[in-house]
């Protein structure tokens, strides 16, 4: 006869261990979730494109130096010739088209620069640099040249494929597609994140898809803040979000101001002038050097010819690298008195800030560091585009290809939460329509697929 062993206290039944409280992210994240795969599997490919130029952006400053030392760099000199003798050397080499501008080698061993616009075969909105060793007045060489940076041909080359894909102005909306986009899904991304318990975050000691999530919510979480930096710098001048962006500066008193090229003008809210003619104005450019740097405008510098008869040089500061120097002043050509000045310091502060988060973007504003930092970003970003569509397999059943989230997030969400969630919406979507454009299709399309879903019976609902 068997008898029955005693239960000791330590074997004794466990009561149940409660379920986990549902988090306030609850009723939130079947929405979240839906909108995070959904927008991650179309717009992915668009971010993909926009990841790998913008590594290789990030990477183009310091090919750059390379590839040009010839025309950049010049063993260093005793004397600097004045700057008027330089122009006249470049003209001498390259009389065609008109001067533009002028930058005075910034430092020791740097060449000159001479802009020309107007030249056969440059783009309109391109100049020819002309480079001269301000030691010996000796023309180095000349390259097309863009934008406020200086970029030549190579940078030029890639930054026009991370803007626009070489296609101009249609091209530009997959790269506004992307950044209306990439800080929604880092949000999302991050909401599902938090939301996740503790305990199914971890990567160590997994397999299969939960290893390949772990990897992406991890990775996404240290970068998501970046992500979102570049999403918004990079809308403040895109086409459509940049202009309501504008407008919005604007009509708030935070358009960036420029020094006025009228004789005695006062700030004014717009650009500068264009030279039309010729470098050599009036007192010449030696002393309205002299002007500006009296003022306090060290190198780097720009100088701007006047427009016409009843305008003033310009000369600016154009260091976009911290400390940024962006003073600027008015030199009237007659007299080489300055008369109109304008410091950075003056500037309102979203002007400011809309200036320091451009150079952030672009990689110039801490050199080195913020290229690398931008392609550590660059790199995360494709990771987690190869991570999210490898999770997207895994989720297949057998020869299934991702299967997708199942519907019913918005008939879950409570009225008190849903109903400000599409009044954000709407106000985004007018602030940035290559976000609300895409994502009111995105319901349409939701909606009409599941009530064929429901007519014939194969509706799902997220759980």
């Amino acid at each position: 006869m068997s008898t029955a062993p005693s239960t000791t206290t330590a074997e004794a039944p466990h009561e149940p261990t409660p379920a986990p409280s549902p988090s306030r992210w609850a009723p939130l994240r079947p929405l979240v979730l839906r909108l995070h795969f959904y927008a991650g599997v179309l717009v992915a490919p668009f971010l993909l494109v926009a990841a790998a130029t913008g590594f290789l952006y990030a990477g183009a400053f310091q090919a750059e130096r390379l590839v040009y030392a010839h025309e950049l760099t010049v063993p260093v000199g005793d004397r600097e010739l004045p700057i008027s003798q330089q122009v006249t050397a470049a003209r001498t080499a390259h009389p065609e088209g008109t001067v533009s501008a002028v930058r005075p080698s910034p430092e020791d061993g740097a060449t000159t620069r001479v802009m020309l616009s107007g030249v056969k075969g440059t783009a309109a909105d391109h100049t020819l640099a002309v480079f001269v060793d301000p030691y010996t007045g000796k023309v180095r060489g000349a390259l097309e040249q863009y934008g406020s940076t200086g970029a030549l041909p190579l940078r030029t080359w890639i930054d026009e494929l991370h803007r626009d894909l070489h296609l101009g102005q249609t091209g530009r909306l997959y790269s506004e597609l992307a950044a209306s986009w990439l800080w929604v899904i880092a949000g999302g991304g991050l909401v599902l994140w938090f939301s996740r318990r503790r305990a199914l975050r971890k990567v160590r000691g997994t397999s299969g898809r939960r290893r390949t999530l772990g990897l992406h919510g991890t990775v996404g979480v240290w970068a998501a803040v970046g992500f979102i930096f570049l999403s918004a710098t990079g809308l403040t001048w895109s086409t459509y979000a940049g202009a309501n962006i504008d407008e919005l500066r604007t009509s708030l008193g935070q358009s960036t101001p420029s020094v006025s090229a009228a004789a005695g003008g006062e700030h004014a809210g717009h650009g500068g002038s264009t030279a039309t003619g010729d470098a050599q104005h009036g007192v010449g450019l030696d002393k309205i050097l002299a002007a500006a740097r009296a003022k306090g405008l060290g190198n780097p510098v720009e100088i701007v010819p006047p427009a016409d008869a009843n305008s003033a040089y310009v000369v600016r500061q154009v260091q976009r690298s911290w400390p940024e120097k962006q003073d600027a002043v008015a030199v009237d050509p007659a007299t080489g008195k300055v008369t109109d000045e304008l410091r950075f310091a003056d500037y309102p502060l979203l002007a400011k800030l809309t200036r320091w988060g451009i150079d952030l973007h672009t990689g110039v504003l801490f050199g080195l560091v913020n290229q690398l930092a931008l392609m550590l970003l660059a790199g995360s970003l494709i990771l987690l585009i190869v991570w999210g569509y490898r999770m997207w397999w895994q989720r297949g059943r057998g020869s299934s290809f991702g299967r997708p989230i199942p519907r019913g997030a918005w008939a879950q969400m409570p009225p008190l939460l849903l109903v400000p969630c599409m009044a954000a919406i709407a106000v985004l979507g007018y602030f940035v329509p290559l976000l609300g454009i895409p994502l009111a299709a995105f319901i349409a399309v939701d909606v009409v697929l599941g009530e064929i879903a429901h007519r014939r019976g194969s509706r799902t609902y997220a759980k």
